[in-house]
């Protein structure tokens, strides 16, 4: 076994000099019956914008500090240890702001033996330890008590998870082994592997809780007060805490290598086989059926520094960073006070799209929002709809009655255009032709004010051409959405030459008031995520046409680490769709991109998929195979992934060079946000340089240096 108190842990040190430190402050806890309880406070002396982490120099000091009450302990000074936080939060994890300096895998290693060494030392206290969880604790921070005896949880909690597998790790402070154990194999996969694939799902106090990974839940008003007072009662004697999910001789013997079977497949069929981490945690979760907890950490201290030094997890930590602070920080945004107030929204249109839209700006601007259509009874159905959804969040309890109503009362639906007079924001959701667009922006000009701000939703049709009719065309902005409009949270912001300051100011705030993350694009055939997809789909496309069957295609792409292979992403957008995206991309870039007409046989007939009862994909369509037959040049896996690379590669660095957006960055941002690419791969940019394929086309990276693991 690994004797961690004889590791040189300086290197690791070294990395992180200007670390911001948690300390560990201690005051002694009067108990009944004479008996102390000494209370460890993390605290970085910052506010709750900074949370408390857990670098190399905090541990060290908390481990200095865990040996000092160890000896206390010893001369029957005190006799429990409990950790608690600063006001509502114990700690957000490892610090990991500085893993891009670490040198090769051997230093990554000693992050997870450090923590280890630390955090164990909970259980050689010599007297009972507990973790009094006041706040959030994420990942390490969740760990610290998983690593101690006993649990209490405060019920407002602001989050709770570990979120490791998101950003390409696994628990590696004791989480793999210890939580599998203490709340059993089925709920570890959950909190382990499941939630953080749900675009890092938190749980929430009560659940933590109810998985017995809190033995107690007290309100937050005397929530420390009553920690100790149950702690006191355990220390004691006076309670014992029951764990009922504690797996027994039955789970380890039948369901527990059944469910990581089962988690396998599942992964498999949901994010293919690129992603590291996912399956690393799995095979820890498997091994931890038996064996030590020293073996345990043992296992956690080996994949946890093959997984810090590798590409996957250096490019997760880039992704993750554009999301956390790129996004909230544009690129090439005007001043905000430039931006005009909205008080009042129109949307033109009353079908699914428009309804969507609308229900979002009366959420979350809570102004009035107007919708119209071509007659009466598309917009009453338009309205029922969104009424009908907001009958649903409050259903679900994510809306109270009273603003179930209020939200309601806000939204109105008519056929007079003149009640557009007093809106501030009017946005499109009409037809995909640049005659219908052009013609309802000319005659809603004639009703609203010089001020108004005019929106189209177009994903592919030129935003300036689309206000050639308006007498103020610096008015008028893109604002691409995604959908599902509730859920993706990017919003591509056009700015055409005619977009003035105020209009592209008031967009980038209004976008931030929805919630969303708005990259500014220039206005060309597909903005970003489209142009991007177009080469993907017509890469894939070619392949096909040229006789290569779709699974092979399929499994040419799998590399690239797409949410979806070519041919489900195809009948996801729709066969009409993909075809008219690659005939507009075709049509402005015809010697780079790919038209099929294949593709629009196929969207005659309306069927890729074969599919079960279910909606589970069991191949391609027998009709639909025999359409795209006849192709005297299949291509090899080989040669579709080289040529995907090579076109992309190409294709973004001209994007760059045109100004499209203002850096690689931004097309990785978009690519996130708005088609799910993996956090692992790090966006596109990054692992076009990675695979050589960048230097292969224009002799350069992309990044310097590349995005990529350590030796």
């Amino acid at each position: 076994m690994t004797d961690y108190s004889k590791i040189d842990f300086s290197p690791l040190a070294a990395v992180s000099d200007d670390e911001v430190i948690t300390h560990s402050f201690v005051k002694d806890i009067p108990l009944s019956g004479g008996k102390v309880l000494a209370l460890v406070t993390l605290d970085n002396g910052r506010d709750h914008t900074r949370p408390n982490t857990m670098g190399p120099a905090t541990l060290l000091e908390l481990g200095t500090t865990f040996d000092t009450l160890t000896e206390r302990a010893s001369r029957g000074e005190i006799h429990a240890v409990a950790v608690t936080g600063k006001p509502f939060i114990l700690a957000a994890g490892a610090d990991l702001s500085k893993v891009g300096d670490i040198p090769n895998k051997e230093v990554a290693k000693l992050l997870p033996q450090l923590g280890h060494y630390v955090l164990g030392k909970q259980a050689t206290f010599g007297v009972p330890s507990f973790v009094f969880t006041n706040g959030l604790a994420l990942g390490g921070g969740v760990e610290i008590g998983l690593n101690a005896d006993y649990r209490t949880i405060d019920r407002s909690a602001a989050a709770f998870a570990l979120p490791e597998v998101f950003l390409g790790l696994i628990p590696g402070w004791g989480g793999a082994y210890i939580l599998p154990n203490l709340i059993g194999i089925e709920n570890a996969l959950k909190v382990i592997v499941e939630n953080p694939l749900k675009q890092n799902r938190m749980l929430k106090p009560q659940d933590v809780f109810d998985l017995g990974i809190a033995d107690a839940i007290f309100d937050s008003a005397n929530f420390l007060e009553d920690s100790i007072k149950w702690a006191d009662r355990v220390v004691s004697g006076e309670l014992t805490v029951k764990r009922p999910n504690v797996p027994g001789k039955v789970e380890r013997m039948v369901k527990w290598d059944a469910a990581i079977g089962i988690a396998r497949r599942m992964l498999e069929s949901r994010i293919g086989t690129v992603p590291k981490s996912p399956y690393a945690a799995l095979d820890l979760l498997k091994a931890a059926k038996s064996g030590t907890k020293e073996e345990g950490f043992e296992r956690e201290d080996e994949v946890l520094g093959e997984l810090i030094s590798g590409d996957q997890f250096q490019a997760s930590i880039y992704a993750f960073n554009l999301v956390q602070k790129r996004a909230k920080r544009p690129a090439g945004a005007p001043d905000r006070k430039l931006a005009k107030k909205v008080t009042k929204v129109g949307v033109i249109g009353a079908g699914y799209m428009a309804s969507q839209f609308a229900l979002l700006f009366v959420r979350r601007l809570r102004v009035p929002v107007v919708i119209t259509d071509l007659d009466q009874a598309h917009v009453d159905k338009g309205v029922a709809y969104i009424h009908d959804e907001i009958g649903k969040l409050q259903e679900k309890g994510r809306i109270s009655p009273d603003e179930g109503n209020r939200l309601r009362a806000l939204v109105t639906g008519t056929t007079d255009k003149s009640l557009f007079a007093d809106a501030d924001w009017v946005i499109e959701a009409v037809f995909e032709e640049l005659s219908v667009k052009q013609d309802v922006f000319e005659e809603i000009e004639q009703y609203i004010s010089d001020d108004a701000v005019l929106a189209t939703n177009t994903s592919s049709l030129s935003v300036e051409k689309i206000g050639a009719k308006l007498k103020h065309p610096e008015r008028l902005v893109g604002f691409h959405f995604f959908t599902p409009v509730a859920v993706m949270p990017l919003i591509e912001v056009v700015n055409t030459p005619n977009t003035d300051e105020a209009t592209l100011s008031t967009a980038m705030v209004t976008a931030a008031a929805l919630k969303k993350n708005a990259v500014i694009t220039a206005d060309t055939p597909g903005f970003v995520v489209n142009r991007v997809l177009a080469k993907v789909l017509g890469e894939a496309m070619h392949a096909v046409d040229d006789g290569t069957p779709f699974e092979v295609v399929d499994a040419g792409f799998a590399p690239l680490g797409l949410p979806m292979p070519p041919s489900e992403l195809l009948d996801l957008v729709g066969l009409k769709v993909g075809a008219h995206v690659l005939d507009t991309h075709h049509e402005a870039f015809p010697e780079r991109f790919y038209r099929s007409e294949n593709l629009h046989r196929l969207a005659e007939h309306g069927t890729l998929l074969e599919k079960d009862s279910k909606g589970k994909v069991k191949g391609i369509d027998k009709t639909a195979a025999k359409i795209v037959s006849g192709g005297k040049n299949p291509w090899t896996k080989e040669q579709i992934l080289q040529r995907l690379e090579d076109g992309l590669a190409d294709e973004i660095h001209r994007m760059l060079e045109d100004d499209v957006v203002h850096a690689a960055e931004d097309i990785d941002l978009c690519m996130i946000l708005g088609a799910g690419f993996p956090f692992q791969m790090g966006g596109i940019t990054p692992y076009l340089d990675r695979v050589g394929a960048s230097e292969r086309v224009f002799g350069d990276t992309f990044h310097h240096p590349p995005v990529a693991g350590v030796a």
